[in-house]
Order: C-alpha cells, then structure tokens, then sequence
C-alpha cells in the first residue's frame, strides 16, 4: 500500500514573497500550489527598482515626519501626496502613521526592521548558490545624495542607527569624492552616504520569474486562478477560486495589496494601505550609470534594469482603484535629467506598482489570529523583494510548526 500524500499547502501571489514562500516550503518537504490571478511577477513585483535594500532600516514614519507632511501634501507631485478624493478614507491609516512614529514605536520598528534584514540577507546568500542566482545579481553598493551640508548633517542620525546595526557605510563630502564613485552628477549634490554592500537583481521580473520556474521544476505546481474567499475547517483551509474550489493543510495569503481582502473575509481587520510608486524604465541608455543612487530630498532611485535604467520612487497614498496619475513619473524624468549630465528621458515605458504597505512599515508575518491554518506574509510597502528570501524561511519554520529564526512578535496580524 502506498503511503497517503501529505496534506497540500496552498500559497496565494506569486509575486516575489509567494513565490519565495513557495519554493521553501516546497525545499522543505510540502506538496505546494502556488495560485495568482494573473501569473508570476505579473503585478508589482515586475517593476520595483531592483534593490536588495537591506540598509533601509528606518520606518517610513520617523520623529517630526508628521510635520513635514503637510508641506508634502499640498505639493501633488512631491515624495509623497494623498489626492483629495481618497484623504478621508485613509484617515484612520494616517492616525496609525502618526502614532507609528512616535519614539517609543519608532525604536522597536527599527529593531524588528534590522532583525528581517539580517535575516534577509543572510537567506539571500543561502538562496543564491541553490538557484545560479549570483549571475542575476549585481553588487554595485548605494550611494545616497544631499544638497547641503544642514541636509546631510540632518541624516547623520540615520546614519548612527545603521552603524549600531553593522551596517557598512562612507560619508563622502565634496564634488571630486562624490565623482569617484559616481561621476556625471549635478554639482549640487554636495554630501553624499556610500553603501558598499548594497546588492541590487539584474531585472526583478525576470528574477521572479526564474524563482517561479525553479519551483515548478522542482515538482511545485502553479495554476491561474483568482482566490475570492477561505473558508477555515477542522483540519482543512477550503479556497474558493474563480475556477472552482480546493482543500488545503495549511495557506499562506501572499497576495501583496490585495491580501486584506482575504484577511478581513476571516475577520482579521488589518489596516493595509496601497503606497503606489511610479518609474519610468529605458532600455538604454548613455548615461554611466555605476551604482545604485538615491535621491534623498526628492524621493527617488537610479537604477540599473537590465541594459538600460529605471528612474522612479516617490509615495503616493491612493488605494488599488484610483487611476495612475502619470504625472509623477514626468516629475521625476525632469529631475532626473538635470541631476545626470547627458541624460536623454525620451522613450521610456512608464508604470505604476501597488505596494502594499502598513502603518509602522513592518510587515504582517504570522498566523491568523481567527484560522490557525492560514499563515499571512504580505504589507512589505517597498522593501518586499529585499526581505523575500528572509520571510520565505519565517514561513516555512511556521508551516512546520518550528520556532523562527527571529522573534515575529512586532509582526503579528493582531498587532493593529
């Protein structure tokens, strides 16, 4: 007689952290079905800026940012802009926003940030060797950028919390120091920080992509279908898809800016925002371009994609149904073009990317307080393919009833 199969685990979004979650549990020893609407990389995780940024360990909501909002929201193409007609309704969000970065809440965010970072990291270098991954990746550091001295000297706090992390980083002052790790810059910049270790993936798609067909090679199997609602039994998870229903030992709710639908269906209300970033890619261009370089004032990256460049970042808050306001991404190209020397933005592909983002910046990783068979990893905001490799492992140690390598506690679902 041959043995019964195990029961089979069901992950929902095959954007990076599902299909991430899918191939350790599957490496682990679980029957996995990976389930998306659309397919792999077929929603945000195609279009990030590419950057492993395990240096980001500062919450969006730091001390006094509550002061500079305002002057942020009034600009409607500024880092970051809620339009009027969504203003009321992430009201609430934006109470939870404040609170977050009161100094009590903000110390334990940076905390737990650091601890999924060098989780992260240390799971990227595990993840690398196993998936003729080093070839897909570029380590080309970071280097930040500041107009003044008063500006620079404003982030020196930021600076002080990496270095308590173990975080390696130069502060450069001065044109001629800044052109020897990037030349071609805007004599404004005059301050800048280098981050050597920062790593950044060839084209995120096609690393989602390669992640994805890693899976289905190794016996994982990946259908189309959209998940509407779970049903949680005595020792099942029922999944209701737009093509019909299935039973599962355990899901994992992956689905990015999506997910609380499936969450509050359970009766999980967790506060899920949509930060939509926007860029616009090149598929050339003659710009040496020779690291990955932030623009700190202005909210956006530089990065290499492939053969060409992506320019994009900023934050506008503004759910999944609003219409994309291109308009950001124009913004951004102006800059862009008078901070890079030679730079031509003609011929781009615009996007616009739904990251799913909470209030402290954290992420939700843990078991539903209301269905103990349904494991949530999603809320990522813009950090989402940086702490991939690290949250797939969390999912596993909890799929398997392990203890984590990190404690999950600042992640619970039922923090909020």
């Amino acid at each position: 007689m041959t043995e019964p199969k195990a029961p089979e685990i069901i992950v929902i979004g095959a954007g990076i952290i599902g299909v991430s979650s899918a191939l350790a549990l599957l490496r682990a020893g679980h029957r996995v079905r990976l389930l998306d609407r659309t397919g792999v990389a077929a929603e945000t995780s195609s279009g990030n800026a590419g950057a492993f940024a395990f240096t980001e360990i500062e919450p969006l909501a730091t001390p006094g940012i509550m002061r500079k909002a305002p002057k942020w929201l009034l600009d409607p193409l500024g880092p970051l802009a809620i339009r009027p007609a969504y203003a009321a309704r992430i009201a609430p969000w934006m109470l939870r926003f404040w609170r977050a970065s009161w100094p009590d809440r903000y110390e334990g965010g940076v905390k737990a940030q650091s601890s999924l970072m060098t989780l992260s990291r240390a799971a990227l270098e595990r993840l690398l060797p196993t998936v003729d991954g080093e070839t897909r990746i570029r380590r080309e550091g970071q280097l930040q950028l500041f107009e003044s001295k008063s500006e620079f000297e404003a982030s020196l706090p930021s600076w002080e919390a990496r270095r308590q992390q173990g975080i390696r980083f130069d502060l450069i002052e001065g044109q001629q120091a800044i052109a020897e790790i990037q030349p071609g810059l805007s004599p404004r910049f005059t301050h800048a920080g280098f981050t050597p270790d920062w790593i950044n993936v060839v084209d995120p798609a096609q690393w989602t992509r390669h992640l994805g067909h890693q899976f289905v090679t190794e016996g994982g199997i990946l259908d189309t279908a959209e998940v509407r609602a779970l049903t949680p039994g005595e020792s099942w998870v029922e999944v209701v898809t737009s093509t019909g229903s299935l039973r599962a030992g355990q899901v994992v709710v992956a689905a990015g800016a999506w997910s609380h639908h499936l969450a509050r269906g359970l009766g999980d209300k967790i506060p899920l925002e949509t930060e939509r970033g926007y860029n616009t890619t090149f598929a050339s261009c003659d710009f040496d371009l020779r690291t990955h370089v932030t623009f700190s004032r202005h909210g956006f990256v530089v990065s290499k994609i492939g053969e060409g460049v992506r320019i994009g970042g900023a934050v506008e808050l503004g759910g999944l149904q609003l219409p994309p306001n291109y308009k950001r991404a124009e913004i951004l190209l102006r800059k862009a073009k008078s901070f890079l020397t030679g730079f031509d933005p003609e011929g781009g592909t615009q996007w616009m990317g739904f990251r799913p983002s909470l209030p402290d910046s954290l992420p939700v990783i843990g078991r539903s307080p209301t269905a103990e068979r349904v494991i949530y990893a999603f809320g990522h905001g813009h950090l989402g393919l940086t702490q991939s490799a690290g949250t797939a492992e969390l999912v596993a140690a909890l799929a398997a009833g392990r203890t984590p390598e990190i404690s999950l506690a600042p992640f619970a679902p039922q923090r909020f």
